[in-house]
């Protein structure tokens, strides 16, 4: 791919998310999901390999039905209250099945099954941009439409992600499908308090992507793809490897590094919210 056509691929994937952000209709939201999408898939199947056209494939499967279902929901919508605006979201039904879509277009459970094999059949630079980018757009679009989602629903998917996300993760060796399962783990954190305070979870998906992209950016630099491959770089390069670590520990959200801090603020919330139960399964 020559640099000119890659620069065209980065600015739809940004147009695109942008575009997304910045409207208040549904039309414009969903083209802005259709540009980032299309633009994103050449940069999944550069590595000419038959694990990256597979994950190009299902990639593009699995965004496609999520815009097909947000596009059905928001006909639903205009056809009952006359109007495409995001903040009008008043039909149970539609903002059920554009709670899901968006939860598949994210990658959270229980439509989270593309995102390890995903991961796992690109580069780490584009797994990096899957689990950070590309997830602005739903969120900011969940945020929007936060106050019309039964919290039933999302407290749901919330638990579920974080319980995947958990248990997915422990039998693995493969970095990007660790990094596949955490990024579900913390999109549980997030959806879960959306439902109570959506500022919360936005604040909780930012500080993610902060400590995302160091993990992605180290394990590039060093090349290391398994962990196996994690144990061997300590004798050539400590100071990596121990970032690295540290790193981890952040995401997972232990204190007192900087990924505990979200997860304590949401755990307060759910406390006060009298969701004591919950804050109790979500530990």
């Amino acid at each position: 791919i020559t640099p000119a056509s890659m620069t065209i691929v980065f600015l739809g994937v940004t147009i695109g998310t942008i575009m997304t952000m910045s409207s208040s209709n549904w039309l414009m939201a969903w083209i802005g999901l259709e540009l980032n999408m299309l633009a994103i898939l050449p940069i999944i199947s550069k590595p000419k390999t038959t694990r990256a056209s597979e994950a190009t494939t299902k990639y593009f499967l699995t965004q496609a039905i999520a815009s097909a279902m947000m596009l059905l929901s928001s006909t639903m919508n205009a056809w009952q209250t006359g109007n495409w605006s995001i903040l009008e979201l008043k039909n149970k039904f539609s903002t059920t099945i554009m709670a899901l879509s968006l939860m598949m277009k994210m990658g959270a459970a229980p439509i989270h099954f593309w995102l390890p094999e995903v991961l796992q059949g690109t580069t780490l630079q584009t797994a990096l941009l899957i689990t950070t980018w590309q997830k602005i757009a739903p969120v900011t679009l969940m945020y929007m439409i936060s106050n019309n989602i039964q919290p039933t629903i999302l407290v749901s998917a919330g638990i579920l992600s974080m319980i995947i996300g958990g248990l997915g993760g422990i039998n693995q060796t493969q970095l990007r499908k660790m990094m596949a399962y955490s990024s579900i783990n913390n999109l549980g954190w997030t959806i879960t308090i959306m439902a109570f305070f959506p500022n919360m979870a936005l604040m909780n998906i930012f500080t993610y992507i902060i400590m995302t992209t160091p993990i992605f950016l180290t394990m590039t630099n060093m090349s290391t793809k398994t962990l196996q491959n994690l144990s061997t770089t300590w004798t050539t390069s400590m100071t990596m490897t121990l970032s690295i670590a540290l790193l981890m520990l952040s995401t997972s959200g232990l204190p007192p590094f900087t990924g505990f801090m979200p997860k304590m603020l949401i755990l307060n919330e759910l406390i006060s919210q009298k969701l004591t139960t919950l804050a109790t399964l979500a530990i």
